[in-house]
């Protein structure tokens, strides 16, 4: 009917050549006396009186007062027209966006009604006459001026179920469409091509699986698609992109941010990815790309992020990539081999750089902190070789430092400057010298430097390094006394001086580090006694003394550390008998005392009943209740006489008895005599043991 009115009116407005009695063709008009188009519910008002009317006292004719009366009845009538065609198209424009709002409606109940049971879909229900039957008033939904739904959103809401019932074609206008972060399943429907306005995608951090359906290409508008952290396989297909030309109708041509990252995705990356125009995101870590890194993404311009770490990537980085304007390029843990492109030290905006571990030789790119911006360099676990990059020398901004692992030479003093902002840093298992300008690192919160040919002194003033929580130096050769300021470093949680030839005495400045968990000193040249303040360190859970020379007793103060787990004294020349406090601290699982002088009684405590024989053998004389066999005497292993006068015979003559049924049991047959148990024959096994 609304059709039939704007035809009719259309026809009207063409066809009526004069006023009067004439109508358009077509309508029919109600007497004269009303205006012709009153039946559309629009109205003149008052009409012109017919009678005669003089202007300035002048006369005016009939003929040409009718005129003027036409020609305005004529103005109005077509500002009248214009009114009404405009009335219709609203009208009809109401009812389709109606019909379409309908259509979106039953589109989301049936996906809804597919899922499982959730509280936050509850607002998506049907209400027969009422506003909220309107999706535009569901959780999620948004929509445009006419009700048509032009954005879903349904991000973190706990989605469970899959999208095999949402018909994405029910949806023409929709521009926003984000499920990410929920518990979603099943395959990307190839209907989700239908989507041709649609310029955000999300549906990361789920569980889809299948392969990227080829109608995503219908996509031209989308500007962010991300399907990251799922399990979606197959590869990346080439017709998903514009083609060389740059004149294709069909591809994301429009893309911006590609994010495919922590997916199933294998085979070669397609050249035709580098076709694209206005990427700044490429995130394709985290897959199963093969083969060589595509020189054509070298041609997109825009890019700033390149992330292709976690892959099967191999042979060299393109020379084309120092063209662009990247801030962060990860390629880390790849089968990348041969020498960094010098024209990545071009990157003057380059905020991150992360090769480690891959294959690279050659020396690093001299120019790589140019720009001045560098703040995390991680280049550890190849096969680099010559000097660590000038550039580093003034880089101001570095945060994070990993170079370990390679065959890097040269003076640290040399090559590093100061870092303010500097939080980590690990060189180890290269070689050098440890700089002076290190005690400057005021931010400095992890230090490794280990497994270097590092050679000169451990300055005191490290202790000026006051936000320090991990400390590892071992595997060199510095050849020093232990730290004399390493009171400083109260936030200190572990410290690995492991096997560096440090000789002098352990520094009781150590009991003020009270944060410390991890204390490691084996395998130096220490020697002196072990300083009391140790205990001190309540948070201490692992204490590592061994092989070194320490004397004097084991102070009773380590009894107090309640947190302590695993305790190794071993190897050192300490003597005297073992504190008694040691048996309280129920925390220890693993406690070390052999190749000591130690004697006397064992505490009484879990740890020393459960205590392996050799965590206490090749001591002077220790006695006491260890794995059930009561009498224990730290050399047994070894022949022996038990003299009557002897000092061991003190040790074990409360026993006397027991060693009788141990040996019956053992199968040991004394001699006769008056003291048949004089004589203990050659056994195998450490003292203590029932082999």
């Amino acid at each position: 009917m609304f059709l039939l009115a704007l035809e009719a009116a259309s026809r009207g407005v063409l066809e009526t050549s004069e006023l009067g009695n004439s109508k358009p063709k077509g309508v029919m008009v109600p007497p004269t006396t009303l205006d012709p188009w009153t039946h559309f519910g629009v109205g003149y008002g008052n009409k012109q009186s017919k009678k005669s009317s003089t202007l300035g006292n002048q006369p005016i004719s009939l003929a040409m007062k009718q005129q003027k009366n036409r020609s305005e009845q004529m103005a109005c009538q077509g500002k009248l027209s214009l009114h009404v065609l405009l009335a219709l198209f609203v009208l009809l424009s109401s009812c389709k966006a109606n019909t379409r709002s309908k259509t979106e409606a039953e589109a989301l109940l049936k996906w809804n009604k597919s899922l499982p049971d959730q509280l936050i879909l509850k607002s998506w229900v049907a209400h027969i006459n009422s506003s909220a039957s309107s999706p535009c008033k569901w959780h999620g939904i948004a929509c445009n001026d006419e009700g048509s739904i032009t954005e879903i959103n349904l991000a973190y809401a706990g989605l469970r179920g899959n999208l095999q019932n949402l018909d994405f074609s029910s949806f023409p206008n929709l521009l926003h469409l984000d499920l990410g972060v929920n518990k979603l399943t099943g395959t990307i429907p190839t209907n989700i091509g239908t989507l041709s306005k649609l310029q955000y995608l999300d549906l990361s951090t789920n569980s889809l699986n299948g392969s990227l359906p080829l109608s995503l290409a219908n996509l031209t508008q989308v500007y962010l698609l991300d399907f990251s952290q799922n399990n979606i396989t197959g590869k990346l297909d080439s017709r998903l992109f514009p083609n060389v030309t740059g004149k294709s109708k069909t591809g994301l041509i429009s893309l911006k941010y590609f994010i495919l990252h922590i997916n199933k995705l294998g085979g070669r990356i397609p050249e035709e990815v580098g076709n694209l125009k206005y990427p700044v995101l490429l995130a394709l870590g985290g897959n199963y790309f093969c083969g060589p890194v595509p020189p054509s993404i070298g041609n997109l311009s825009h890019l700033t992020t390149l992330g292709l770490c976690q892959n099967e990537l191999s042979g060299q980085i393109p020379v084309s990539l120092g063209k662009l304007k990247l801030t962060r390029l990860f390629l880390l843990i790849n089968r990348l081999s041969g020498s960094v492109p010098d024209e990545i030290g071009n990157l003057s905006s380059l905020v991150t750089l992360q090769l480690a571990f891959n294959n690279f030789t050659g020396q690093l790119p001299q120019q790589v902190c140019q720009g001045g911006k560098l703040v995390n360099f991680t280049a550890a676990f190849n096969f680099f070789t010559g000097p660590i990059p000038v550039s580093l020398k003034n880089c101001r901004t570095l945060y994070r430092v990993r170079l370990e692992h390679n065959q890097l030479t040269g003076y640290i003093d040399q090559d590093f400057g100061v870092y303010p902002n500097l939080t980590y840093i690990d060189l180890s298992y290269n070689s050098g010298e440890i700089p002076k300008e290190i005690v400057q690192l005021s931010k400095m919160g992890f230090l490794e430097l280990s497994s270097n040919q590092l050679c000169g002194e451990i300055l005191a003033e490290i202790g000026k390094l006051s936000k320090l929580l991990k400390l590892i130096l071992k595997d060199n050769k510095l050849s020093v006394e232990v730290l004399a300021g390493i009171g400083g470093l109260s936030n200190l949680d572990s410290h690995d001086l492991s096997i560096k030839m440090l000789g002098g005495p352990i520094p009781h400045q150590i009991g003020d580090c009270w944060k410390l968990q991890s204390l490691s000193l084996s395998k130096n040249y220490l020697n002196g006694i072990i300083p009391y303040q140790i205990g001190n360190l309540r948070a201490l859970q692992d204490l590592d003394l061994s092989f070194n020379s320490l004397m004097g007793g084991i102070p009773p103060q380590l009894g107090s550390l309640s947190d302590l787990e695993y305790l190794n004294l071993s190897n050192n020349n300490l003597n005297g008998s073992i504190p008694t406090s040691l048996g309280s601290m129920v925390s220890l699982i693993s406690i070390n005392l052999s190749n000591n002088n130690l004697e006397g009684p064992l505490p009484e405590g879990r740890i020393f009943q459960s205590a392996e024989p050799e965590a206490l053998s090749n001591n002077k004389d220790l006695c006491g209740e260890i794995q059930d066999l009561e009498a224990y005497v730290s050399d047994f292993g070894t022949a022996r006489f038990l003299k009557l006068d002897s000092s061991n015979w003190t040790t074990v003559a409360d026993t006397y008895d027991y060693l009788a049924l141990e040996a019956k049991k053992h199968g040991i047959v004394p001699p006769s005599g008056p003291n048949p148990f004089a004589y203990i024959p050659d056994r195998p096994a450490v003292v203590g043991s029932r082999t």
